[in-house]
């Protein structure tokens, strides 16, 4: 006799098929979506990211680089960060704490907001060192300075920031996720359809049409950092180029070699190329102080003032010097032409020693 189930679980067969294959369907979801899945994917994505900001850079048909590589690289950071919190079995929702409760905060359509980038870099077992942090939060700070206006030109301030960014990124996806995530291969340098020329060269470092707003940012981060801090590549990574010949036919013929750190060429080209970097700062009171301590101690504001206006020397052709947010600082280069000023006017800023009365 065959049993008969009970009235409330009789199914008919299209909807026991139907049952079954929610269920399944359900059950692989919650498979799909286990701990490793879901951090595979997001190191899948930051990756993908991180190669959409390279490639956007190194469109010659893209003039909008700078801003989309910023927030590109953002996303792509904050993506692996997500993965490596996922994996790590630690919380990356953003949540309030109200008594002994936790309150996840969800977006207006209920899903969860996860940890910005700002909020991985400053959870207490952010993977990342201190270096590599400081990049990603110099580029966050851009990003907040631009992310509501248009900008113009800040690619050749900021880019070395980029390139720490992105050689940053390579070396932490293989260190948290091991090599096949590398993206060594993916990129090569671009190939340029001009060489930079003496004349050239001048008329970019004479471009200062760096909005305000971020050069004030970028001088108030920096002034923030020691000299080591400033010079590490993690934070900024600087790189020289000079043309040069090989010298003999059976060289290699490289577009790009790589000069050995501490090498004798190495020193030398540094001894040139450090001729160009923006880093000391003055205020005017430092200039006259200077000047005083040089052997002119007549030298004084009013002298100063009187020199700067005459020269209209905050002129931004000059870079002599920046405005950050309403005081003025003065360049090494601005030193160095007050210096010359008073070593070729010397009269005024000297002091007389009154001659003996011969009686």
């Amino acid at each position: 006799m065959r049993a008969v189930p009970p009235r409330g679980l009789r199914l008919r067969l299209n909807q026991f098929v139907v049952l079954i294959s929610t269920w399944l369907e359900s059950g692989m979801a919650k498979r799909n979506r286990s701990v490793g899945s879901i951090a595979t994917e997001l190191v899948k994505k930051g990756r993908e990211a991180m190669l959409s900001a390279v490639q956007i850079h190194n469109n010659p048909q893209i003039e909008f680089k700078a801003e989309l590589f910023i927030v590109t690289a953002i996303i792509a950071w904050t993506y692996l960060l997500h993965a490596w919190f996922r994996r790590s079995g630690l919380e990356y929702r953003q949540f309030k704490t109200v008594g002994a409760r936790r309150h996840f905060i969800r977006t207006r359509y209920n899903a969860y907001r996860h940890l910005s980038l700002e909020a991985c870099l400053e959870h207490p077992d952010c993977p990342l060192d201190a270096a590599v942090k400081r990049n990603l939060m110099f580029l966050v700070g851009i990003r907040h300075e631009i992310e509501h206006q248009m900008t113009r030109r800040i690619d050749e301030h900021i880019s070395a920031k980029f390139q720490a960014a992105a050689l940053n990124f390579n070396a932490a996806i293989k260190r948290l996720f091991g090599s096949k995530y590398s993206l060594d291969a993916e990129q090569a340098f671009s190939i340029q359809f001009s060489g930079i020329t003496d004349k050239t060269a001048r008329e970019l470092m004479a471009q200062d049409d760096l909005p305000q707003h971020i050069r004030a940012f970028i001088v108030q981060f920096e002034n923030s950092l020691t000299t080591d801090e400033f010079d590490d590549p993690r934070f900024s990574y600087r790189v020289s180029f000079i043309r040069r010949t090989t010298g003999s036919k059976t060289a290699a013929d490289k577009v790009i070699e790589f000069v050995p750190p501490g090498s004798d060429l190495e020193i030398e080209a540094n001894k040139v190329f450090l001729k160009e970097t923006e880093r000391t700062k003055f205020r005017p009171g430092s200039i006259v102080s200077r000047m005083k301590a040089e052997g002119y101690p007549l030298f004084n504001m009013k002298h100063h003032t009187e020199l700067w206006k005459g020269l209209n020397a905050k002129d931004p052709r000059y870079q002599f010097g920046a405005d950050v947010e309403g005081t003025w600082f003065w360049y090494e280069t601005w030193l160095a032409k007050v210096r010359t000023h008073c070593q070729e006017n010397q009269g005024p800023y000297i002091a007389k020693v009154a001659l003996p009365t011969v009686a």
